[in-house]
């Protein structure tokens, strides 16, 4: 069988900074310029693209709580702008005018861009920073009659549309896992589009509402979002997307446990509006950098249930290039874009 991975290796490839005119540096190569750019940094603003309660939702405060329990900066206001699977928040952030912007995104964003055609791209932004990697887990209901996920994707299989999936915006990882799933179970394309039931959410509450009310069969999101429903006994978790346990879940299965050949993992990371300067630019990623390297963050990770996935400058750019070109060629085999 054959093992779907979303790669997490840079790639040589086309530079965003390039296309945004800015070449942010990684953690020190700005040297003092950098690290006195990022002390006069008094304050920042912070979008989540999503509505409360979700993964990003997540990020963006314990950035926030962090920058400002650390003393980094003194005020850290997060912003929630939702919507098509981030593509509102990446508008919002294309009109932004203060340079010391942050926005949350990830693979999620990645791939809403491509099914939604946005007009707004990442490559039009300034990447500052990866900042975590966290698998995905399948949920049902704790009555649910689907004991293992071949249980789950063999109902899906025979029955389409009257299985309903629930889970993040469309096009999303949440979706991308779902039609890999089927994809391993031998489905092609437009078998997938035609038996896959999916109901995009906006954030982690709304699924745990549809799946505790029985309005959907089964859910998909990062482990972190449904870990404490399932603890509760009220989820039932089939299986994680990692290779290896979850720290959160550590009793789950993966999903190559269960017989299916998939390893998918969700990233998260910070971009600054586009065309900011290069003195802007390294400033954020040492103010990022000095985050990254607290207690307090380490302690959200651990909380959490995060792995530590920080990347900046052009390790970061090359990354995010490298992984629009893999999912964009995923969201086409599974048959959700053309």
């Amino acid at each position: 069988m054959r093992r779907t991975t979303i790669a997490l290796v840079p790639l040589a490839a086309l530079s965003l900074a390039a296309l945004t005119g800015c070449n942010p540096q990684g953690a020190g190569a700005g040297g003092a310029a950098a690290s006195q750019d990022a002390a006069s940094i008094d304050s920042v603003n912070i979008i989540v693209p999503a509505d409360p309660g979700g993964g990003w939702d997540q990020t963006g405060r314990a950035v926030s709580d962090v920058l400002t329990g650390a003393s980094l900066v003194g005020t850290a206001a997060v912003s929630n702008v939702g919507g098509a699977g981030g593509t509102v928040g990446l508008a919002s952030l294309a009109n932004e005018r203060d340079p010391y912007t942050l926005m949350v995104t990830g693979l999620v964003m990645v791939g809403a861009v491509e099914t939604n055609a946005a007009e707004n791209r990442i490559e039009d932004t300034t990447p500052i920073a990866r900042l975590t990697e966290e698998p995905l887990v399948v949920v049902v209901p704790a009555t649910s009659e689907y004991q293992t996920l071949q249980d789950l994707v063999d109902a899906i299989v025979a029955q389409g549309q009257g299985v309903t999936i629930t889970g993040g915006s469309a096009g999303g990882a949440d979706h991308i896992l779902a039609g890999l799933l089927l994809e391993e179970a031998g489905l092609s394309g437009a078998d997938i589009t035609e038996k896959l039931n999916y109901v995009p959410n906006a954030g982690g509450g709304e699924a745990v509402s549809l799946l505790l009310g029985n309005n959907a069969a089964a859910g998909i999101s990062g482990v972190g979002e449904f870990a404490e429903y399932v603890e509760s006994g009220d989820l039932r978790a089939l299986a994680v997307s990692s290779e290896e346990a979850a720290t959160l879940l550590p009793d789950v299965p993966t999903m190559t446990s269960e017989g299916f050949d998939v390893v998918y993992t969700n990233w998260r990371g910070l971009l600054a509006p586009g065309g900011i300067s290069e003195a802007d630019a390294e400033g954020l990623t040492s103010l990022v950098t000095s985050m990254h390297e607290s207690g307090a963050w380490k302690d959200v990770l651990e909380e959490r249930g995060w792995t530590d996935a920080f990347l900046t400058g052009e390790e970061f750019t090359s990354f995010v290039d490298e992984n629009i070109v893999d999912v964009s060629g995923t969201l086409k085999n599974i048959g959700l874009i053309s």
